[in-house]
């Protein structure tokens, strides 16, 4: 007698290994076709050069440096807030109507696209707020972007918390301040570094928001200062891809960019791993 359980079990199987693979394959196809063509370019001089001549020599020093500004004021901004946010609704918001809209809010906010954001960005930090196309717009509109991701995985980091470590820490005499700082944050905090690192992904990534509030076409120099407009690599990439650059003498810098990119995101989320895994492994001891 033919088990249909057990033919079921393993169809279910194959197509999970298959759809697994197939994704690999694509992703693998991708950064194999950025590297093909853009490893010519990397080089010492490409990372430490600005660019001259209209973006088709030289390097990508300004953009990299600028992006990692970006970043840095993004999350400077987005974790904190995040973070409390995330605890708010984990250990002290009611379960009423005005939490659950609170709740839907955040989650329709991280489906809303980038371009949004950006055009709120400049109606509220370029215009209204009167902080021009600057640094410091630029990194708020993004912290904008970025929230509703750290809300949601640190509000859910905080809820897998098992309820009796609370219950124990209460029962040694702890406030609940004390058992939110000593018990749930070192416990929780793995699953909120996984969120922080996607948003960081997204953040170095992102075009749309920056273009609007603080990216500069072209700066001779880095930003030195929080109001001053900054290059950065997702808009560098669509300036050579659009400014009338993109021949073939000039192709290798566009997809040595994009390899820069790629990469640093790649360090970036393996460093956060790497942290998640030692601060897992310290709770289990």
């Amino acid at each position: 007698m033919i088990d249909r359980r057990r033919i079921l079990d393993h169809t279910m199987t194959l197509l999970a290994w298959l759809s697994a693979a197939a994704m690999l394959l694509l992703v693998a196809s991708m950064i194999g076709y950025v590297v093909a063509r853009g490893y010519s370019a990397l080089s010492i001089d490409f990372l430490i050069e600005p660019p001259r001549d209209s973006m088709t020599k030289g390097g990508i020093m300004t953009p990299l440096i600028g992006t990692i500004q970006l970043v840095f004021f993004a999350m400077l901004f987005a974790i904190p807030v995040g973070v409390a946010t995330g605890l708010y609704f984990a250990e002290y918001a009611r379960n009423d109507g005005f939490t659950a809209v609170l709740r839907l809010a955040i989650r329709c906010l991280a489906g809303v696209p980038s371009v949004v954001f950006g055009l709120f960005g400049l109606s509220l930090f370029v215009i209204l707020l009167r902080l021009g196309s600057s640094l410091l717009s630029a990194s708020l509109t993004l912290a904008c972007l970025t929230l509703p991701l750290i809300v949601t995985a640190s509000e859910q980091a905080f809820l897998a918390v098992p309820e009796d470590y609370r219950f124990a820490s209460y029962a040694l005499g702890a406030s609940k301040w004390q058992t939110i700082w000593k018990v749930i944050l070192p416990t929780a905090s793995p699953t909120v570094i996984t969120g922080i690192i996607l948003s960081v992904g997204r953040v170095a990534g992102e075009t749309a928001p920056i273009m609007f509030t603080g990216a500069a076409f072209f700066t001779p120099g880095i930003a030195r200062s929080i109001f001053s407009e900054v290059m950065a690599l997702p808009y560098h990439i669509y300036v050579l891809a659009t400014a009338g650059t993109a021949i073939e003498e000039t192709r290798h810098i566009q997809y040595g960019t994009v390899l820069v990119l790629l990469l640093m995101v790649l360090g970036i989320c393996s460093v956060g791993i790497y942290m998640r895994s030692r601060l897992r492994r310290r709770l289990r001891a």
